[in-house]
């Protein structure tokens, strides 16, 4: 097999959590663009819309789904329709997230949970269902799980997303020792400063934008398309000896600091 086949994804059957917009739509255009059919998730099924066109411009197959991942019954059908949907499961990218910035001292139990039970109960079972299913599939398959630069350094305000950010990273290791005898690689990507809707909230602040650039080596923030080469490396055969990891695509920040 030729270095660049290694990286194709024709024929794969990938599923993206939280597509709806910004990372996660990014993750799906990228994955289809490399040759994968793509199921993609949402809360509400009507915003898929933009993501199933991108999706059918690039030649591959769309299955919008709505999810909310904090309903762990619900994302077991979600597993199984988009699976049955697509004809298999290869893929699962673990992206649907939720944040909110809120002094410590001032968090309720009810923001906790919400952070936390999306970031990571939802990605956690998430993964058992794809695996269930790929196991059962009697094949092996890759999961990506999305970390964070809070999964490695403190933000205030930000308490219950770094907690569940890190608990990512744990999961990730986790769960690639345990299945790896399954043929399931599991690995992670972990953005650095990207401005979506999620994160827009920081960059309004003019002197947050200039200080954080400044601790960014490549003296930018992050493009969507910078996460799609990672993406697809962990997705595909390129990484058929990788399990276990997370890839920073941070710009150089976590090597700096």
């Amino acid at each position: 097999m030729s270095p660049l086949a290694l990286f194709s994804l024709a024929g794969r059957k990938a599923l993206v959590t939280g597509a709806s917009r910004g990372i996660g739509r990014a993750i799906a255009e990228a994955l289809a663009g490399a040759g994968a059919d793509v199921a993609v998730t949402a809360r509400d099924i009507g915003s898929l819309k933009e993501t199933v066109a991108a999706i059918d411009a690039l030649g591959a197959r769309a299955v919008p789904l709505a999810q909310d991942v904090r309903d762990v019954a619900g994302s077991r059908v979600t597993v199984e329709r988009a699976a049955d949907a697509l004809g298999g499961l290869d893929i699962l990218v673990n992206n649907a997230g939720y944040e909110e910035v809120t002094p410590s001292l001032d968090i309720e139990e009810d923001v906790w949970d919400r952070v936390v039970d999306t970031n990571l109960k939802g990605a956690f079972f998430m993964a058992q269902a794809a695996a269930r299913r790929m196991h059962g599939a009697g094949q092996g398959g890759a999961i990506i799980n999305l970390a964070s630069l809070t999964s490695y350094v403190g933000v205030p305000t930000a308490v219950p997303y770094g907690a569940s950010k890190a608990g990512i990273v744990g999961m990730t290791h986790a769960l690639a020792t345990e299945w790896a005898a399954l043929g399931i690689r599991v690995n992670a990507v972990a953005p650095g400063y990207f401005r979506t809707a999620m994160t827009d909230v920081f960059y309004r602040d003019d002197a947050w934008q200039a200080s954080m650039l400044g601790k960014i080596p490549l003296g930018r923030f992050g493009a969507l398309g910078d996460l799609a080469g990672a993406v697809i490396f962990l997705a595909s055969d390129a990484s058929a000896y990788v399990t276990g990891q997370c890839i920073p695509v941070d710009g150089g920040y976590l090597a700096s600091i």
